[in-house]
């Protein structure tokens, strides 16, 4: 295995109350952020239209149209829906936008005003339609509930496999950070005013495998050197260990993911800088909190319940 860190003696654990004093301080404020958008909008979150309703219109443009949004974004406020959400759609080439109204109203009517009212506002820009679809309050309120289930199940099927493939402390230790990052990541999003869409949660179940894996992996090194014997060391220094052994491991995963995802992020379209931004956040966090969560859990743990006998 490729290896940038060789024989690295790092005392991660000895850090710990800083790191965890962090990781408060950061979910304090996400709880804060998300207090105020409910006070403020009667919505704990900037909810996308799947989850609140409305209408979704898309138009292919004939000429430019990256430059004309703030143009665009007026008329519709015009028509009475102030809020809207205009973004483009795929490369600026292909000079579709994207016009999401959180208002009630039949698709039809809502998507014509909306053509008239750019035709008459733009006439020298023609346009087609590309789709115009409609999401009922009901709908979009059974999609919340699934999603919250869906990170549920997800979380507590992570925690059953990681038990029976260590034990009970491991299960505990590996599901509490993954929490640990949804949150944070979510904290990121309300702070920011980013939307919560079905491509967020996608990408909250694509942090929490992702940090998964690395906390196995840092298990796995822990039972391995568990099974040799403490040989005089403490526990803390078998985790310690453990870390630095995985470290190279750690840090080009991570590393190489975080490239990825920020290139998406630069250079993909607006459909995809939620999700790519959302696994920035998520890649990093999981990597701190495979070390300073999940590592410091099973050392608490193993405070309480042995998991080792010296």
């Amino acid at each position: 295995m490729l290896r940038i860190f060789k024989d690295t003696k790092i005392k991660f654990i000895e850090y710990r109350k800083w790191a965890i004093a962090f990781s408060l301080i950061l979910t304090v404020l996400t709880f804060i952020s998300i207090g105020y958008h409910w006070v403020t909008t009667s919505a704990p979150f900037n909810w996308s239209i799947e989850f609140v309703g409305g209408t979704l219109v898309q138009l292919k443009f004939d000429k430019p149209i990256h430059n004309e949004i703030g143009r665009v974004r007026s008329i519709v406020d015009q028509l009475g829906y102030v809020g809207s959400e205009i973004k483009m759609i795929g490369p600026v080439q292909n000079q579709e936008i994207l016009i999401v109204v959180r208002k009630k109203g039949e698709a039809a009517v809502v998507g014509k005003e909306i053509q008239d009212a750019l035709s008459k506002a733009m006439p020298d820009n023609g346009f087609t339609l590309q789709r115009k679809e409609s999401i009922g309050p009901k709908i979009g309120g059974e999609m919340r509930q699934d999603a919250v289930i869906a990170v549920l199940l997800a979380l507590i099927g992570i925690m059953i496999y990681v038990w029976f493939r260590f034990q009970a402390s491991f299960g505990v230790a590996a599901v509490i950070p993954l929490f640990h990052d949804v949150i944070i990541t979510i904290g990121f999003f309300s702070v920011l005013n980013r939307e919560f869409s079905l491509t967020f949660i996608a990408a909250l179940l694509t942090i929490m495998g992702f940090s998964l894996n690395d906390n196995v992996v840092i298990f796995d090194r822990i039972r391995e050197n568990m099974r040799m014997g403490l040989k005089g060391r403490s526990f803390i220094d078998l985790v310690d260990l453990s870390i630095n052994q995985t470290l190279s491991r750690t840090i080009i995963t991570s590393g190489v993911a975080f490239v990825v995802v920020t290139i998406l992020w630069l250079i993909g379209s607006e459909t995809i800088k939620d999700f790519a931004l959302a696994m920035m956040i998520g890649v990093v966090f999981g990597t701190y909190s495979t070390i300073y969560i999940a590592s410091v859990l099973l050392v608490w743990w193993n405070r309480k319940w042995p998991i080792i006998k010296a």
